[in-house]
């Protein structure tokens, strides 16, 4: 089952920056896709688009099979009156982690699922505190944002996440803001989700994460989509010259 298809997703920038030209993508349950390509391809405003944060100028989306966006007789993208069922299918965890500073880790991951969810406070604080323990910040519950590390945080940030049992998970960039020793411990947790068969679709420059833990990748350049496929073939056999100009600059890492 496709838990996200986009097809045919345009968008463009004050009526001439095309930024997306005819993408279309499926992700199926318990699949790995990373995303991989220079600065300026259209990465983040996929994913911006396939979340919702940013509006498509036409296309399609669905999550689950069901509709979020189409095409009306004029070609431009509507999308459905209520957009509260396709929000749950999914969650994205940013670069800059976006935790609300007034409010401790718990808090933090309790917030929606109880505000948002209608939730039991008492399930959500329990499973909010095994997320945490998976995380290994157990003992950070009653921290707040500014007492942890960037690699914390982030932790926080996937937990908060997970707390609010989507379908597909969404990473842009997830270790950009980190240093290389903390990047390690974002891409554990990544690793450890895609061994128990968590829906993701990662941006990542981590290649040889991107090579060894995803099932499929894709190279986006120009707002299209050059090359995807199993992340050996992409990664050490890329067809496509655009694709090996791109990989040669990590070629000596």
């Amino acid at each position: 089952m496709n838990v996200l298809e986009l097809n045919h997703v345009k968008k463009t920038f004050d009526g001439k920056l095309e930024v997306l030209t005819d993408i279309s993508l499926n992700v199926q349950k318990g699949e790995v896709v990373a995303i991989i390509g220079p600065s300026g391809s259209g990465k983040s405003t996929l994913l911006r688009c396939a979340t919702l944060l940013t509006a498509m100028d036409s296309g399609e989306l669905s999550y689950m099979e069901q509709k979020a966006a189409w095409n009306d007789d004029s070609g431009r993208a509507v999308y459905a009156l209520d957009l509260k069922k396709i929000r749950s299918y999914f969650g994205l965890v940013f670069q800059n982690f976006n935790l609300f500073p007034h409010y401790s880790v718990l808090k933090n991951l309790m917030d929606a699922p109880v505000s948002v969810m209608k939730r039991d406070p008492q399930e959500v604080r329990t499973e909010a505190m095994e997320l945490l323990k998976k995380m290994g910040l157990e003992d950070k519950a009653d921290s707040y944002p500014c007492q942890l590390s960037g690699g914390q945080q982030q932790r926080v940030a996937i937990a908060r996440a997970l707390a609010m049992k989507p379908e597909i998970l969404f990473f842009d960039e997830p270790t950009s803001a980190l240093d290389p020793e903390l990047t390690g411990e974002i891409l554990k947790v990544i690793r450890q989700l895609a061994e128990e068969k968590m829906t993701m679709v990662i941006v990542t420059h981590e290649m040889s994460f991107a090579r060894d833990v995803a099932d499929r990748v894709i190279f986006m350049d120009g707002g299209v989509i050059v090359e995807q496929g199993d992340p050996k073939d992409v990664i050490e056999h890329p067809q496509e010259e655009r694709t090996r100009q791109f990989l040669s600059r990590f070629a000596d890492r």
